[in-house]
């Protein structure tokens, strides 16, 4: 086969295991990602950050004996730095800063043996679930580029399903890894809070919500990457229960029968279009299939006090970050710098109290308690992933006036998702449905805090039993 061929047929597991055995060269699977960045990135726009010279300068040193020795590999381009390079956030404010030390994670991709040589778009500080800031442009759904791929890692997911990438890191505050994931035909699992390092630069991230890890087309990929970068570094304020052994085995593991229950109920006054609810009853009745117990079951969740948490612990933060560059730069921010959402964010958090923060803390609290007593009785949760198809360029941006009337809309992609960033239990969307148009319809599960390996298990049995590896976007297969 051709390297082209080898590089379609392949996961990154596969394509290290050629590394392994000789049979292709890091350097011919990073010549191949490149090309395909000038072929496909163009209309797609996922690409942000040039980092070829490191992959090159990586390649020559020799690289590390890992897991994906070989494999070329992309970084989100937030809150993921590499000392000495470019790391924007997705901000005109944070355009051209380069970073002064490199995060935990980075490293741990570098001693799996991933050849980073780009990273990827992203919207300004993550804060939005469709990724089109202003300073790179919007990125574009590779199944319909006048659609959303998603966000806050859309360049990931749109990288990946246009077959730049097997794999890219991505990241998850409120359903960043899930949204794109779904957006794009992919699967996508957003770990137990504490499960990968967050540090340096950052101490935490909003409260524990956000995490990182990646979107993928294989289930094992996930697995297996997730196996490599696990784990708290030195400083890290929150760690995840132990692992019941390496996550890679257990997607061949047939799960035993599991207790499901199913909800396809958002918040109130949020509708749920009839495509993503046929996705939860297809998905429902491959479950009972299977041999799995499922019921239909609402979780305990209060939107309001999920509103409060996220507010004010998202806002304060990402005041914060904005805070600290305004300090490095020696003036304040204004439109020209940040865009409606994120200057919306810092001037709001400037009327916040210390107990404010305290109250949303508490409350985060209280509703991982409440979550965590529901999944006493059941092992995982079946919901839709995003409230609709990928949504249309261009629909979720606005001034700041007018950002209180686009909030159903922005609650409808992502209301599924946020709660299971604040009780920090692992979620994963999968690409189990289709539009009659023929955009991607992703499928969420959640487990139970600290329990993976029952999702990888899951995921892999259903891999097996309704298998999306070859339903691709055209023009590129």
């Amino acid at each position: 086969m051709s390297i082209a061929e080898v590089y379609d047929e392949c996961d990154a597991v596969g394509l290290a295991q050629l590394v392994r055995r000789n049979q292709v060269t890091p350097s011919e699977l990073l010549d191949e990602a490149l090309r395909r960045v000038d072929e496909r990135d163009g209309p797609i726009n996922s690409i942000v950050v040039d980092l070829e010279h490191r992959a090159r300068a990586a390649i020559a040193a020799g690289l590390p004996d890992g897991p994906f020795t070989g494999v070329p590999f992309a970084l989100k381009d937030l809150n993921t730095n590499i000392e000495g390079e470019i790391s924007t956030e997705g901000s005109r404010f944070f355009a051209g800063r380069r970073a002064d030390v490199t995060s935990e994670i980075v490293h741990r991709f570098d001693r799996a043996g991933f050849v980073t040589f780009a990273k990827t778009n992203s919207p300004e500080f993550g804060l939005s679930p469709t990724t089109e800031p202003i300073v790179h442009g919007p990125t574009r759904n590779p199944w319909n580029r006048d659609r959303s791929a998603g966000g806050s890692s859309g360049g990931a997911g749109a990288a990946v399903a246009a077959g730049i990438l097997p794999v890219a890191h991505a990241t998850d505050g409120g359903g960043s890894i899930r949204i794109p994931a779904s957006a794009n035909g992919l699967f996508g699992l957003k770990p137990t809070r504490g499960r990968t390092p967050i540090g340096p630069p950052l101490g935490e991230g909003w409260n524990g919500l956000s995490i990182g890890h990646v979107v993928s087309r294989s289930v094992r990929d996930s697995a297996v990457v997730l196996d490599a970068i696990a784990g708290s570094s030195v400083g890290e304020p929150y760690s995840a229960p132990a692992q019941l052994g390496a996550y890679g085995p257990w997607v061949d593991r047939p799960p035993d029968r599991l207790r499901i229950a199913v909800s396809t109920t958002s918040r109130p006054g949020i509708s749920v279009d009839r495509v993503c609810v046929e996705a939860v009853e297809q998905t429902a009745a491959l479950l009972e299939g299977l041999g799995h117990d499922v019921e239909l079951a609402d979780p305990p969740v209060d939107w309001d006090l999920m509103a409060q948490v996220q507010g004010t612990i998202i806002g304060a933060h990402v005041a914060f970050m904005i805070g600290q560059r305004a300090m490095e730069l020696g003036r304040e921010p204004g439109t020209d710098d940040l865009e409606p959402l994120a200057l919306a964010q810092y001037r709001r958090a400037g009327d916040q109290l210390a107990i404010d923060y305290v109250k949303a803390d508490q409350a985060q609290q209280l509703l991982s308690r409440r979550l965590g007593t529901f999944f006493e009785t059941i092992d995982v949760l079946v919901t839709p992933t995003l409230g609709g198809a990928p949504v249309p360029i261009g629909s979720l941006g606005g001034t700041i006036e007018e950002l209180a009337a686009l909030a159903p809309a922005l609650s409808k992609v992502a209301s599924f998702l946020g709660v299971y960033n604040v009780t920090g239990q692992p979620a994963m969307s999968m690409p189990l449905h289709h539009s009659t148009d023929g955009l991607p319809i992703g499928v969420q599960f959640v487990g139970r805090f600290g329990a993976e390996h029952t999702l990888f298990s899951l995921a892999g049995q259903i891999e097996r039993a309704a298998p999306w590896w070859n339903r691709r976007p055209n023009p590129w297969w």
